[in-house]
């Protein structure tokens, strides 16, 4: 059977009038999010909203984008036909995905040195990833300050916070934690890579790597008697 989650609708409320899309996955939520829509998150459910301010037809652009867009990564869409499009734009992958590769190479490193490689890339003083998002916090707080709401010096204020305080705790004890890995020089006890040769001294002829045997399982215990009832 199909996933459910890899089914959304896009329509307007018919009590509301409001523009929602409903359903799908955080993958489907961020192509939503990508075509202009706001996401409403509830206790039990998540949901997207077009953006206030809009006027019809612009809302109509907005679903009709996110609809092909929708189909494009292989999500099943039912919308109203207004919104319906043949449209299949390309797409080409996030920058999130660059960093989740780093993910990949630390769950993939046999060495301390590989980790400590993964990591560089976020906590490099210079161009890392950490020192851009906290750029891009401190822009984000600049464009705040001559907003023109009330609320929006706080926003800025906040903002330069997050990045004097919580991201300065992240980068320094990741930083930390790089340069521990790189003078430990040493390979993971759990992980190995495995070269599928067989050494001249392997006893066993049916070898065909020199990795270890994998530990043996013991049976589980059984179960214990049930006791019998008393008269």
């Amino acid at each position: 059977m199909p996933r459910t989650d890899r089914f959304l609708d896009i329509r307007r409320d018919p009590h509301s009038d409001e523009l929602l899309a409903c359903g799908g996955d955080s993958e489907a939520h961020s192509v939503l999010q990508r075509a202009g829509f706001v996401a409403v998150v509830r206790l039990h459910e998540t949901y997207h909203r077009a953006p206030t301010g809009l006027t019809e037809d612009d809302e109509s652009r907005l679903a009709t984008d996110a609809v092909a867009r929708l189909r494009a990564a292989g999500y099943h869409v039912d919308c109203a036909p207004s919104f319906d499009t043949d449209a299949r734009p390309a797409s080409y992958p996030p920058l999130g995905s660059s960093v989740a590769h780093l993910a990949e190479r630390l769950r993939d490193a046999t060495t301390t040195d590989e980790a400590s490689d993964a990591l560089t890339e976020l906590t490099a003083a210079h161009d890392g990833i950490l020192a851009a998002l906290e750029e891009v916090l401190t822009a984000t707080a600049e464009f705040h300050d001559g907003l023109g709401r009330p609320a929006d010096p706080y926003t800025a204020r906040r903002l330069r916070y997050l990045a004097d305080e919580h991201l300065h705790i992240i980068r320094t004890d990741l930083a930390h934690t790089r340069d521990a890995l790189a003078d430990r020089h040493a390979p993971h006890p759990g992980r190995s890579t495995c070269t599928g040769e067989v050494p001249a001294t392997e006893r066993e002829r049916s070898a065909v790597c020199a990795c270890p045997p994998p530990p043996r399982t013991l049976p589980a215990p059984p179960p214990p008697a049930a006791a019998g009832l008393r008269r």
